[in-house]
């Protein structure tokens, strides 16, 4: 989401991400709010896997200290998922050319055992 992947909702669950951080800590006031430094670092660059592990400790040291933060970044993680779920867009175009055509995903343990198809004979 850092890096813009989602679209557009995965910007807007970057951005509620940032304003759940930035919510003041318990009953603290002034400075910065933990994980807050962490979520700049990865925004500044997105593709950096220690920056994302930085930021996801950060996230789960706060929420092991504030319930509150606990609940409300329990709240942000489920509206997110099905960002990181993915997904598919399949298009055929310009016919199958005789053949099978199968769309899908996440096939597991899918067998196909029927016998090939014979060449097209001359007409």
């Amino acid at each position: 989401m850092a890096g813009g992947a989602g679209g557009e909702p995965g910007r807007q669950a970057w951005v509620a991400l940032g304003e759940l951080v930035r919510r003041p800590f318990g009953r603290r006031s002034g400075g910065s709010n933990p994980g807050e430094t962490e979520f700049a670092a990865l925004g500044e660059a997105p593709g950096e896997p220690a920056r994302a592990e930085a930021l996801r400790s950060g996230l789960v040291a706060r929420a092991t200290e504030d319930p509150e933060f606990a609940t409300a970044l329990a709240g942000w993680r489920r509206r997110a998922q099905p960002l990181s779920e993915g997904s598919v867009t399949n298009t055929i175009s310009g016919g199958t050319h005789g053949g099978s055509v199968i769309q899908g995903r996440n096939f597991s343990g899918v067998t196909f055992n029927g016998p090939p198809t014979p060449p097209a004979q001359g007409r």
